[in-house]
């Protein structure tokens, strides 16, 4: 049957092979389970719920990529994706969950219909490779200032904006622990870096008497607070097409970016460039961020986590298969990630975001009017708390920047588009 459905003797596999495979890389991404869970239950979702439709539309994401695509990719809610989701969207602008679901799953559904059209790649081929590069950095600094409000480190202040928190306090003290356990253990290229980090923090809080000990295993909390709970009729606001389109502009590169680099490393890529089979994968993740809003997440995505499974022999579907089934296997320990304080996550956030940041390499830094706006969108996304507001912010400067140094040639019309259309949101809506 697995030979079958994954043809394991063509891809010079086997289903052993391909098992330690899934298990490495459900080991190297696991710590979503206890992040993601966290970050919404900021914006006022059920935090046993979201645990389980986590768990559930992780599982559903990579059986996808396992039995249509063939690929040994995992999917996952996405880091970045769910903060944006909590402190922007709900915190920021005061919109309910709900309606945050609303626009994950209209993203997922625009995903979904430009993967199936030829769209997708003109849209990704139209963008300039140092936006790219930047969205990615932007989202990583995001990340890195929610880490530092959740531990502790920075609060807000009155008279500068932001200032550091008590730095001799307990969850500032572990918060740096974790972290610098976490960058030891990956340097060192042990396997689960991330989640022993954060698992290492728990423990040493429960033994000092700082966070209680809610046990391991249990039957798993009810999904039904936030599962088919998305607000459409809310989402269809024109106030929201910003948002809608952030999820969807951030999903469609993210996910774009990481099969590509994943594909290449695992050989699957033709000498030509081409990936075999590559529409079914694009056609997979999307349909997975349109579920996964549906089951009460947020966007749900391709990981990069992958490649450890894809390293250690990874080739068919039967890995995602895997991984899938690990995480519904997952679902029996909410008791252990109700166990885990926020400080003890703050790590995972702060290391993702380091990941993230490197992207800002890339830009072209000799030519100054791909660099300005680069660094306009970067700064942006933490500095405005919004990932859409960077986007747009980098859009525009980009334009009006070309437009004014006579680059014009450079200007890509869709981006010109976006550009005049960001534009005309912030001149009508603010």
């Amino acid at each position: 049957m697995l030979e079958r459905l994954f043809k394991l003797r063509e891809h010079d596999t086997t289903a052993q092979t391909e098992i330690v495979a899934g298990i490495t890389t459900f080991l190297t991404m696991a710590y979503i389970i206890f992040v993601n869970p966290q970050i919404l239950g900021m914006a006022k979702m059920p935090v046993g719920a979201v645990f389980v439709s986590t768990c559930v539309a992780a599982a559903v994401g990579c059986f996808l990529m396992a039995f249509l695509a063939n690929y040994p990719i995992a999917l996952a809610p996405g880091m970045g994706l769910n903060a944006y989701f909590a402190f922007g969207v709900v915190g920021g602008m005061g919109y309910s969950w709900q309606v945050a679901l609303g626009c994950v799953f209209i993203s997922g559904i625009l995903f979904f219909i430009i993967s199936v059209l030829p769209v997708r790649e003109w849209i990704v081929n139209a963008i300039p490779k140092s936006l790219k590069m930047s969205i990615a950095a932007g989202i990583g600094l995001f990340l890195a200032l929610i880490a530092f409000k959740n531990a502790g480190v920075v609060t807000a202040d009155q008279a500068t904006l932001v200032t550091h928190g008590k730095l001799k306090s307990w969850p500032v003290l572990m918060a740096m622990l974790g972290f610098a356990l976490i960058v030891a253990l990956e340097y060192r290229r042990i396997m689960g870096g991330v989640i022993i980090g954060i698992l290492a923090v728990t423990a040493i809080s429960i033994i000092a008497g700082e966070q209680k000990f809610e046990g391991v295993f249990d039957i798993p909390p009810s999904i039904a607070p936030v599962f088919l709970q998305m607000d459409l009729a809310g989402a269809l606001k024109v106030g929201l097409v910003t948002v809608v389109f952030a999820f969807l502009f951030v999903d469609l590169f993210d996910n774009t970016g990481t099969l590509i680099a994943l594909a290449h490393r695992g050989g699957f890529m033709r000498p030509d460039g081409t990936v075999p089979g590559l529409k079914r994968a694009l056609m997979s993740d999307s349909a997975a961020a349109m579920l996964g809003a549906a089951i009460g997440t947020s966007t749900t995505t391709s990981y990069i986590e992958s490649a450890s499974g894809i390293n250690a022999g990874g080739r068919t579907g039967l890995t995602a298969a895997t991984v899938g089934v690990l995480f519904l296997l997952a679902l029996f320990i909410a008791p252990l990630a109700g166990s885990i304080p926020g400080y003890a996550t703050a790590p995972a956030l702060l290391y993702v975001a380091c990941l993230m940041a490197r992207g800002l390499t890339e830009v072209e830094w000799d030519d100054v009017t791909e660099a300005a706006p680069a660094v306009i969108t970067a700064i942006a996304m933490p500095f405005t708390f919004s990932i859409a507001d960077g986007i747009a912010f980098g859009f525009i400067s980009y334009a009006g920047i070309k437009l004014a140094a006579g680059r014009i040639r450079d200007l890509h019309p869709a981006v010109a588009i976006l550009a005049v259309l960001f534009v005309i949101k912030y001149l009508v809506i603010g």
